[in-house]
């Protein structure tokens, strides 16, 4: 399938093979809080947030669906499968909008920690508009480009080592694929990263193959190592900052570089 003389990846996701089920025993351990109208959840890297065909226990907004026995869980804050950490979901109605209305307001923080390529220097803020990148074989990429819609990035480092680079990255904007796209921007794209890494096609090779040994040979992780470590709700008025630290799989990837989570 083309469109636009791009191939459309989503409809090849077919071809991965097994679909991730979630269990409800797994749904427990990732809790983070939880009250009457509002679940959040640290969210692990290979977990799809958005409901699938492949019935409730196959994405996570089903599978707290039916850990709560509640009729409609409300996605708040989402993440790509690949990306790691806090995810917010909301009991009713009244509060989703609540909450969707304070991030289009600009009053959720929001930070994350990333493993990027190369070794940054020092603090950067990337003002860079991001629109579809119409030159891409992946559907799905955004890029930089003047008619793009304004985005803010701004990465720290936190610590470097062997080539790499552990960053706080906070972002005032919330578009599509933000800090993988102004990661890539500033030649320090995040490690991982199938489609803003060295090559976008890796990531039709792996919906193709799956993970084999040529992608770990050149993306060295079998995910994206980004994870969402912060949301501050406090501008939102809810008294609350939830944080989730960096999983295992990238503290690992960090350590053996003398890298300092």
């Amino acid at each position: 399938m083309a469109i636009s003389g791009r191939a459309c990846a989503w409809p090849r996701r077919l071809k991965q093979g097994p679909v991730r089920m979630i269990t409800l025993e797994e749904v427990r351990r990732w809790i983070v809080f939880e009250d009457e109208r509002i679940l959040v959840v640290s969210k692990p890297g290979d977990a799809v947030c958005h409901p699938s065909k492949a019935g409730p226990w196959s994405s996570l907004v089903g599978a707290a669906r039916e850990y709560t026995q509640l009729p409609v869980m409300h996605l708040v804050f989402r993440l790509d499968r690949e990306t790691s950490g806090i995810v917010v979901l909301a009991k009713d109605a009244k509060m989703a909008s609540r909450l969707q209305t304070a991030m289009q307001q600009r009053k959720v923080g929001k930070a994350y920690e990333a493993i990027l390529t190369g070794e940054l220097a020092g603090p950067v803020t990337v003002n860079q508009p991001l629109g579809d990148d119409t030159s891409s074989p992946v559907f799905v990429k955004s890029t930089v480009r003047d008619d793009g819609q304004a985005s803010i990035s701004h990465f720290a480092p936190l610590d470097r080592g062997g080539g790499f680079t552990l960053a706080r990255v906070v972002t005032e904007t919330g578009r599509k694929h933000q800090i993988r796209a102004h990661a890539q921007w500033l030649g320090h794209a995040i490690v991982g990263d199938k489609i803003y890494g060295p090559d976008a096609r890796l990531y039709l090779d792996f919906i193709d193959h799956g993970w084999t040994e040529a992608l770990a040979a050149r993306l060295l992780l079998p995910r994206q190592a980004l994870h969402c470590a912060e949301i501050d709700l406090r501008k939102a008025g809810l008294p609350y900052v939830f944080t989730a630290p960096l999983p295992e799989d990238l503290r690992e990837f960090c350590a053996a570089r003398g890298i300092k989570p």
